[in-house]
């Protein structure tokens, strides 16, 4: 089996719907995005998507984000899924690699990502891609949106 990871340019159907089949595995309450949501989220500045393919489908997905700020270039991972009938095969290594490998060439000074605690295989992934865990807390202050709800 072979894994190719390739930067999403253009936006297809193929890619909609393999979006719709991703993002439940990876968020309950994440909303569906359709092709219009992914265009924007594909061309916004700082951001790559990734996609895996293992036989030319698509199976993972990995976005990776860049942020200038006065200490330097940092880039996060963001939103990694792999298909469920993916798992085990090396597409989460595969994305988190080539992520890794555009993040140096773009002269990042760091590559943070975070993941629950119950990601346990995930986890371990990225431990062995060379990541640490941080003695660091994560904020979160809710959008209005969800204040209201």
């Amino acid at each position: 089996m072979s894994v190719e990871v390739e930067v999403l340019r253009d936006v297809t159907d193929e890619v909609v719907k393999a979006f719709g089949r991703l993002l439940p595995q990876l968020s309950r309450s994440a909303p569906a995005l359709d092709a219009e949501a992914l265009r924007r989220l594909v061309s916004r500045e700082g951001n790559r998507v990734l996609v895996a393919r293992v036989d030319g489908e698509i199976v993972g997905t990995l976005t990776l984000v860049a942020m200038l700020i006065p200490t330097g270039v940092r880039m996060w991972i963001e939103d990694v899924v792999v298909d469920s009938a993916a798992r085990g095969q090396g597409v989460g290594a595969e994305l988190t690699n080539e992520a890794v490998r555009l993040a140096r060439a773009d002269g990042a000074r760091t590559i943070d990502l975070t993941s629950r605690p119950s990601r346990v295989a995930a986890n371990r992934l990225y431990e062995r891609l060379g990541f640490q865990v941080r003695d660091s807390k994560v904020f979160r202050l809710a959008t209005q949106e969800e204040w209201n709800s």
